[in-house]
């Protein structure tokens, strides 16, 4: 232990490339008194985004005024929009004539499509009382700028074999507070509303996944001693580079969640499961987005440009998740680091990522069979999962979970010793916080870098 730590070197990020110029709306004087206005209101508002104290009152009307004003002015600088943005006013007016309640923009959220029009550079102002995934709990008014990611190579394989009408793959123009956080995501769901229509859009922000992916791989590879392949070494470099290997990744993870030999239920959101069925989830899309691109990449009819962007992908998984994901956020029931976990000492244990002489090296060559078949596992697990008890199916998944990764020593689940004649509740309360503790390896690395992912909170493309 002490070895491994002492050997880990600490390196800054690197250079970062300059991405795309500015939008011109992002300096527009309405955009600018609109987030002003915002930034002003929002400290008004408490938990579920109401203002109950009516001497803020008269203060709330004039800032929301000063919105209706600005989103007015915007409708016509950004037509695509108008519908929303003039919508989006009149819900800010029946909000302050309502005495401030819970916010309810049903109506506006309803005329905003944003992948009606998946355009490469087209900029959106959205403005929505809401919470931000990864961010605060507590609903606020937020406003962002977003300008859409589509390239040419995207748009053939979604009106291909990888449609996904839902998908809008955008990066950071502006935004207020609440997104000077981890959140890299947008969904409609997040919204204050009286009732929940039918969500046709979600949005991730590429940018900030890839300039938080440039930070921290540039660091690892430093730390670990790593060598980079040459063109893993060019996405380092390149920003919009490293954008269109993030949005292929995330287009086929997104249309993932719903395809497939599933359980039941296979996104498991409203329900209350152990969180190591949550890591299976989303290490599965994850590692679908893999095995699609390492197809595209050894199939003789793809362009060159996807078949670049295929093994961009590659790298991308594999760094993001061993790296970024193993060692973010706390250890409790930690869905995301434990995938990562997973996927590292998966990739360990059949020989293809070595530790040795205090140097961390992969066989690269090697790399995409030995993942293919993690995902065929998953695969599996899913496949039976139809045909067995849920408890029958819980249990398996911690048996792939744990034939890989080591249980923590106090498990009830490793030995067993389980309310099996019980509750699901009281299966999933039988599972620790940290069930799956990091191993020597991570302890030592997240202490090197751990201060690298934290310095990316808020990070944009342009940072």
């Amino acid at each position: 232990m002490t070895q491994l730590a002492d050997n880990f070197e600490v390196v800054g990020p690197g250079p970062t490339a300059i991405g795309p110029a500015a939008h011109p709306v992002a300096a527009h004087p309405a955009w600018l008194d609109l987030k002003a206005a915002v930034t002003e209101l929002r400290p008004l508002q408490v938990n579920d985004g109401s203002i109950p104290d009516e001497t803020m009152h008269p203060s709330a009307s004039g800032l929301a005024d000063r919105i209706r004003e600005a989103l007015r002015v915007l409708a016509g600088v950004l037509p695509h929009d108008a519908g929303y943005l003039t919508a989006c006013a009149e819900d800010f007016r029946r909000w302050s004539d309502g005495g401030f309640a819970v916010p309810d923009f049903h109506d506006s959220l309803v005329e905003f499509a944003p992948q009606e029009a998946r355009i490469d550079s087209l900029a959106h102002v959205i403005v929505f009382p809401m919470y931000t995934q990864n961010g605060s709990t507590d609903r606020r008014v937020e406003a962002v700028i977003t300008e859409v990611i589509w390239p040419e190579f995207l748009a053939a394989l979604e009106a291909g074999d990888y449609s996904n009408a839902l998908f809008v793959p955008v990066r950071f123009l502006d935004f207020t507070a609440g997104y000077d956080t981890n959140s890299a995501v947008l969904f409609p769901e997040t919204v204050a509303m009286r009732q929940i229509p039918p969500f046709t859009w979600g949005m991730i922000f590429a940018d900030r996944e890839a300039a938080r992916f440039r930070r921290v791989v540039r660091a690892a590879a430093g730390i670990t001693h790593l060598e980079l392949p040459e063109d893993a070494e060019r996405m380092l470099g390149d920003q919009s580079l490293t954008e269109q290997a993030f949005v292929m990744w995330d287009l086929i993870h997104d249309r993932t969640h719903m395809r497939g030999d599933l359980p039941f239920d296979p996104f498991m959101i409203k329900q209350r499961m152990p969180f190591f069925l949550y890591s299976l989830e989303e290490l599965r899309c994850d590692l679908t987005a893999f095995v699609q691109a390492v197809k595209l990449a050894r199939a003789d009819g793809t362009d060159p440009v996807t078949r670049e962007r295929a093994q961009l992908v590659q790298y991308a998984v594999i760094f993001d998740r061993i790296f970024r994901f193993a060692i973010t956020g706390s250890r409790v029931r930690n869905y995301d680091g434990l995938g990562g976990q997973l996927l590292f000492a998966w990739l360990h244990q059949h020989h293809v990522l070595h530790w040795t002489d205090t140097r961390l090296t992969i066989d690269w060559d090697e790399v995409p069979d030995v993942v293919i078949a993690l995902s065929d596992a998953i695969g599996d697990l899913y496949w039976r999962s139809i045909d067995r008890p849920k408890t029958a199916h819980w249990l398996a998944a911690y048996d792939l979970v744990s034939s890989t990764l080591t249980p923590h020593p106090a498990s009830k689940w490793a030995t067993r010793d389980l309310p099996l004649a019980g509750t699901p509740r009281e299966l999933t309360d039988a599972v620790l916080d940290d069930e799956f503790p990091l191993s020597m390896f991570y302890e030592a690395l997240q202490k090197k870098l751990g201060p690298v992912i934290e310095s990316t909170a808020g990070i944009t493309g342009r940072d």
